[in-house]
């Protein structure tokens, strides 16, 4: 029986999209592959529905990266309303209690202090953690709750950008698996008075930046404009999501080795657990060092010719 051919264009890159709000991170991937007429294409950390910003899509090859991008930090701007607690600790959520709000900027500067640092938080009913493989969200819809196990997660830094009337905006750098709503509720919880995500949005995941991505309806004009080549070009290479790690070149007898999942012998190394592999044609890959001190591959980009 003849093998189905794939459909779509065999692409690879990074693109920086922009995610609109009230839409899904997989809906907002499906149409970026289906602008790019894409083989294969994969999200880099789900963003909540209201929330915007940085959604790195992974192309191709590049879906073998995604996971580096997925344990980065991110970044965020966050408005939150106070006074009411709602059943998602978003503005989508129905109130579930309300609470005269009598709070100075001061007792708002000391309860932002205390989240600072490594802290432990309880996944929301209504996040995207998977339980016996069905999202949270999906069995709060139906009025389950499960146990949840408490995580630690790590908060870099938090900046009072705004504290006006009911509302305050934050700025806050975390680590994987933050969720700013349980951030947000739990400072309202301190203050004695509740609160919820009104406005969401991711403006970095690692060194990739919001002022760097583009969002979809600007990829649909391009799409009509029939600018295929301009599109192509918003792609980054696949090192933008490895900047962290150095760099080992390889000459073209080491590169073939390599690829054929054989050990070299190089001298100089890095000593991190991972590396980045280049061959004079460019980018090959991820390496490491094997148990007899020599590099060898651990996930590679297939051969385009």
């Amino acid at each position: 029986m003849a093998r189905r051919r794939k459909r779509g264009r065999d692409i690879t890159g990074i693109l920086l999209l922009d995610k609109p709000t009230d839409m899904t991170s997989n809906k907002a991937l499906q149409q970026a592959k289906f602008l790019y007429f894409a083989q294969k294409a994969g999200h880099t950390g789900a963003l909540d529905p209201i929330a915007t910003g940085v959604l790195p899509i992974c192309f191709g090859e590049g879906t073998k990266f995604s996971h580096f991008l997925l344990n980065a930090d991110k970044k965020y701007r966050v408005i939150a309303k106070m006074g009411q607690k709602t059943t998602t600790a978003d503005r989508e959520g129905e109130v579930v209690e309300e609470k005269p709000v009598n709070v100075t900027e001061e007792e708002l500067v000391k309860v932002v202090q205390q989240f600072k640092g490594t802290i432990s938080q309880v996944p929301s009913m209504y996040s995207a953690l998977k339980k016996d493989g069905v999202p949270l969200y999906k069995l709060a819809r139906q009025g389950i709750e499960v146990e949840r196990e408490a995580r630690e997660v790590t908060i870099h830094s938090i900046d009072i950008l705004r504290f006006e009337d009911d509302e305050f905006e934050l700025d806050v750098h975390c680590s994987k698996g933050t969720y700013i709503r349980n951030l947000v509720e739990d400072m309202g919880d301190e203050l004695g008075c509740g609160a919820h995500v009104q406005e969401l949005r991711r403006t970095a995941v690692s060194h990739l930046q919001l002022d760097d991505c583009i969002s979809l309806a600007q990829l649909e004009t391009m799409k009509q404009a029939d600018e295929k080549l301009a599109l192509d070009e918003l792609l980054l290479p696949l090192e933008k999501a490895l900047h962290h790690l150095p760099i080992v070149e390889l000459d073209s007898d080491q590169a073939y080795y390599i690829r054929l999942g054989q050990a070299v012998q190089l001298s100089g190394v890095p000593q991190e657990e991972e590396f980045i592999l280049k061959d004079p044609e460019g980018f090959l890959g991820i390496g490491c060092i094997d148990d007899d001190g020599k590099v060898a591959p651990r996930r590679l980009i297939k051969q385009t010719s």
